[in-house]
């Protein structure tokens, strides 16, 4: 706008925006280029937070490259790996390691290359020491969640973090790139009939025994496990979580390991699972979140709520729930021993933050 104004010959007064309140070149702009100037900014900006046209289109534009730079550098990248294990050099499990660092290098770096969203990480813990084995539950808003959980995962879940073999739709396999790296990690398929976001799921319930015995492979190996309790994507994650199936805490249950929570918040609003929106860029804030310690639950209505509650209201307001209901939840004790609580948190809260800011976070 400011340009505009010394391009138009006028003095670089001060103008007052009427949309944003900023202030611009030029006090003595005539209404009409008041008007220009203002309709202009909206195309820049955007009103009410969003991002504005010039912006969406160009956020899609790298999104849309980096989706197709992804396309050509994860069958590139799981080729080394695949030829070692083919002539005998490293045992299959290595090669799915190598292929799931693989995997997440090129997403991270390509997020460089191509920065479509504007994305802040909040991570489990210092990420120095690794976390016992342990089953891994997401919520699913858009089909960019596992880039974004990619290439954040250094970051999210610490560098000595144990690679995550991710249970998905086999359906998914149709498409090549898809099929490529879904085999070079290992992960694991699940059957179920084709249906839109939103849809009632039907699974193939002959395929749970083999589902059980890949997971308990995948633990031997060194591997976590992931699983999207909702089943699939998530057309309204303002409004909460889909509803939550318990195949997460059956599995954890059966294989006598810890679940571990992570949350997005915003891809949807690059790439919305409603296809009626598909990739109208809004804005390109993304937040992600790791939660700490693991938790063995004693039910699945247990597990459902404790999800529903910590992760479905990240995923709409992207910011967690009260410190006394996270502990809560997590930890599933009583908050009578407010002590507990701020011991806790201290791991939580910047260092230099007295016991009252404490007691008012909680």
């Amino acid at each position: 706008v400011v340009v505009l104004n010394f391009s138009l010959g006028f003095s670089p007064n001060l103008h007052r925006s009427p949309n944003t309140g900023k202030i611009f070149g030029n006090a003595r702009l005539p209404v009409k280029s008041v008007s220009l100037c203002a309709k202009i900014e909206n195309e820049l900006v955007g009103n009410e937070g969003n991002i504005g046209k010039i912006q969406s289109v160009v956020a899609k534009s790298m999104m849309m490259a980096y989706i197709a730079s992804m396309c050509v550098a994860l069958p590139l990248a799981m080729a080394p790996p695949a030829i070692l294990h083919k002539f005998n050099i490293i045992k299959k499990a290595r090669r799915e390691h190598y292929s799931a660092r693989l995997g997440q290098f090129c997403a991270r770096w390509l997020m460089r290359v191509f920065p479509f969203a504007n994305v802040s990480v909040i991570p489990a813990s210092d990420g120095k020491q690794e976390e016992d084995p342990s089953v891994w539950v997401c919520n699913h808003t858009s089909m960019l969640d596992i880039f974004f959980l990619m290439a954040t995962s250094k970051k999210l879940r610490g560098k000595n973090a144990r690679p995550i073999k991710i249970i998905y739709w086999k359906q998914l396999e149709e498409n090549p790139v898809n099929r490529i790296f879904f085999k070079s990690c290992g992960f694991i398929p699940i059957d179920m009939a084709a249906n839109k976001a939103g849809e009632a799921n039907e699974y193939d319930k002959k395929g749970f025994k083999s589902l059980l015995k890949s997971c308990k492979k995948a633990f031997a190996e060194g591997f976590d496990i992931g699983i999207l309790p909702e089943g699939q994507l998530n057309p309204t994650p303002e409004k909460g979580l889909q509803p939550v199936f318990a195949g997460a805490f059956t599995l954890a249950k059966m294989s006598r390991r810890p679940i571990r929570m992570l949350a997005i918040h915003g891809a949807h609003r690059l790439w919305h699972p409603d296809e009626n929106i598909g990739m109208k860029v809004t804005s390109r804030k993304v937040k992600l979140r790791a939660y700490p310690k693991g938790r063995q639950f004693t039910s699945a209505d247990d597990f459902k709520e404790s999800f529903s509650k910590i992760v479905g209201y990240f995923g709409a307001k992207g910011s967690d729930i009260s410190m006394k209901d996270l502990h809560h939840y997590l930890f599933g004790k009583d908050q009578d021993n407010q002590e507990d609580i701020f011991e806790w948190m201290k791991g939580l809260v910047p260092k230099g933050s007295s016991k009252a800011k404490l007691s008012a976070a909680a």
